[in-house]
């Protein structure tokens, strides 16, 4: 099989992400990077791939099969919209634009064009979500009643110095950052979000955006659910420290992120720790639960994102993430901003 060129463009630190494992990929390779910074020319040497300053220069001199747009989210939809008319296949880093409006034109340009565009929403490619998924469509949980989540860790001071400090202002804290992708999870395994609520505080840093988030969800199955999100906060449950899958984070393996709640059992993920009845009448809580723990495979979701990204321009599979699903993530992102602004239940209209 014909390993597809994929041409990245942004050097920075996601880019360097999909740079290795474009490398280390059996199905793609990396054919050139596109950045105008002093810093790409590093990159691009170690790497042994061409270097072009745009999308411009790189469609007119060495067309890719692909392209993956690793680049700050303001310049996305230009760009997305570029890789289309140049009739390439492209996969957008989260979140798919900087504003709702801007995301749809993307997305109906690529529909007109019935173009190949992905959102790099990585956890969908996860074993363990494809796992919780298979698991809450079983029915073994019965009807789902509701959710816990949390997305709760520590981020250093490190994380806002010098030319992060954009991140303490409005639009650098963890609702438009981090959240995105527990939306993505928590559509997955329990349904369309309808409408939000959300409580935002910055007691703890002092910030001029928020550090902590407390968010009630409604579902479009009826199920309800709690969220807690924050920053700064010394605690293990969060997606990244208990899923095992980035290495760069320090790993509690029995810890969870999510308990999905149903009206026969319920699930935690990622310990994927399953508790239920059996039988109708053993429904009590003076009664135990079965017990069992369900087996996992875990694998880099980045890793199989690309390897998806290959068979989607090779035309052998579909979008896992599509450019609505990228779309629908981000217009539950901004509900929960402005519930947490205006105090209100923000109801979210569904693609």
């Amino acid at each position: 099989m014909r390993k597809v060129r994929i041409a990245v463009a942004g050097a920075g630190m996601i880019g360097l992400r999909h740079i290795e494992e474009t490398q280390k990929s059996d199905s793609a390779r990396l054919s050139a990077i596109v950045d105008p910074s002093p810093k790409a020319e590093e990159v691009a040497k170690r790497e042994n791939v061409r270097l072009y300053p745009s999308l411009e220069e790189l469609f007119a001199k060495d067309k890719p099969d692909g392209v993956v747009l690793a680049t700050p989210n303001q310049m996305h939809v230009e760009q997305g919209l570029q890789c289309i008319a140049a009739g390439v296949p492209v996969l957008v880093e989260k979140p798919i634009a900087h504003t709702l409006e801007e995301g749809k034109r993307l997305v109906e340009a690529a529909e007109r064009a019935n173009a190949k565009l992905l959102v790099g929403h990585h956890r969908p490619h996860s074993p363990i979500l494809h796992k919780a998924v298979e698991t809450v469509k079983s029915g073994v949980l019965g009807p789902i009643v509701g959710v816990i989540g949390s997305a709760v860790f520590y981020k250093p001071e490190g994380y806002y110095d010098g030319q992060n400090a954009w991140r303490k202002e409005p639009g650098g804290g963890p609702i438009l950052l981090n959240m995105i992708h527990e939306v993505g999870n928590l559509r997955a395994m329990v349904g369309e979000i309808v409408a939000v609520q959300a409580f935002s505080s910055n007691a703890t840093r002092g910030f001029k955006v928020e550090d902590t988030v407390a968010i009630n969800l409604r579902f479009a199955n009826g199920a309800l659910g709690t969220f807690l999100l924050s920053d700064t906060a010394a605690s293990p449950k969060s997606w990244e420290q208990t899923s095992q899958e980035n290495k760069a984070y320090a790993t509690y393996p029995e810890e969870d992120a999510y308990v999905i709640i149903g009206a026969k059992g319920s699930l935690a993920v990622p310990t994927m720790r399953l508790k239920f009845y059996e039988r109708k009448e053993d429904r009590s809580w003076y009664k135990p639960f079965k017990e069992q723990t369900i087996p996992l495979e875990r694998a880099d979701p980045l890793a199989r994102q690309i390897d998806h990204f290959a068979a989607v321009i090779r035309g052998d599979a579909k979008p896992l993430v599509s450019g609505r699903d990228g779309l629908q993530n981000l217009r539950v992102t901004d509900a929960i901003v402005e519930a947490a602004k205006s105090g209100r239940t923000i109801e979210v209209p569904l693609n």
